[in-house]
């Protein structure tokens, strides 16, 4: 009866140790891999993107599984679709604020000295 006793213990410790691993290594892989799916599926024409490289860029145009990109100003590259890793949100333009006022020194009051 010993051994059958051992035998479910090394069963259950091996059972543990694979759905530990599950948990800590194939579960967060498989959510990373769904939200790069998503990311480049989101990948449309004027888009600003960042390729594998950390390249950021304008999307140009896109041809199947490849991405016209431009880098510069009349700067164009072309990589495969699977090289853009992250969309980057557009930047509201910002108004600009008008010159400030120096700000005077505040006089100490006698509860200060």
């Amino acid at each position: 009866m010993e051994d059958g006793g051992q035998i479910l213990q090394q069963v259950l410790f091996f059972g543990l140790l694979i759905l530990g691993l599950y948990l800590l290594a194939v579960r967060p892989q498989r959510a990373r891999a769904k939200a790069l799916a998503r990311v480049r599926a989101a990948v449309e024409v004027g888009s600003r993107v960042i390729t594998t490289a950390g390249i950021h860029a304008t999307v140009i145009t896109i041809e199947g599984d490849e991405v016209v990109l431009e880098i510069a100003p009349d700067v164009r590259v072309r990589f495969a679709r699977l090289a853009v890793v992250a969309l980057l949100q557009p930047t509201e333009p910002t108004e600009p604020t008008g010159p400030t006022e120096p700000t005077k020194p505040t006089e100490p009051t006698g509860g200060d000295r």
